[in-house]
């Protein structure tokens, strides 16, 4: 007779999910970091990585990913794009970036959930969904920073075509890894 020992899994898959969490925060600071010039503004590669984890690692896991890289942010660590020369910590966090840094822990977990067992067009839809959920709150929290009158010329028109690009980047390369893995196995 065999016995299961359901408590050694456990802890292994807490490890393991903790492990991946804290490698996608750090892809997200890389992501971050990186500055490509594009027009009106650079853009960094920061939602690239929050949407292709989110769409690759699920829910709990793509929100887990995010959850760390703001939570080191919070904790001073200078993982945010433009910190340290913009600020650290929860100044950084009660910035005009603020309400996009939660609406992104929010769009990850939303894409993670609607990307499951998608294809293209469906893991795209589903960054898409997260995506309007970081503008919702990014632009509801810069309303308290930029006045109406200039609200979309901050903080949605500059950025929604260089978002558009990475959405379907990160989207195709999710699909591209799962038909990797299809073969493989």
């Amino acid at each position: 007779m065999a016995v299961s020992t359901p408590s050694l899994t456990r802890p292994a898959g807490l490890w393991r999910g903790m492990a991946i969490a804290l490698g996608g925060a750090l892809l997200i600071t890389l992501a971050a970091k990186i500055q490509i010039p594009f027009w009106p503004v650079p853009m960094t590669l920061h939602t690239l990585a929050v949407f292709f984890l989110a769409a690759a690692l699920g829910p709990r896991l793509g929100f887990a990913a995010m959850a760390s890289y703001l939570a080191a942010g919070a904790m001073g660590l200078p993982v945010f794009s433009n910190a340290p020369d913009r600020g650290i910590g929860l100044a950084y966090l009660a910035g005009p970036t603020g309400g996009y840094l939660a609406g992104y822990l929010l769009g990850a977990g939303l894409t993670g959930w609607l990307a499951q067992g998608r294809g293209l067009i469906g893991r795209f839809l589903a960054t898409l969904a997260g995506l309007a959920v970081v503008y919702a709150l990014g632009l509801i929290w810069l309303a308290a920073f930029v006045p109406a009158s200039g609200l979309l010329a901050a903080g949605f028109t500059p950025f929604i075509l260089g978002d558009l690009v990475k959405l379907a980047l990160a989207s195709g390369l999710v699909t591209g890894l799962a038909q990797l893995k299809g073969r493989a196995q």
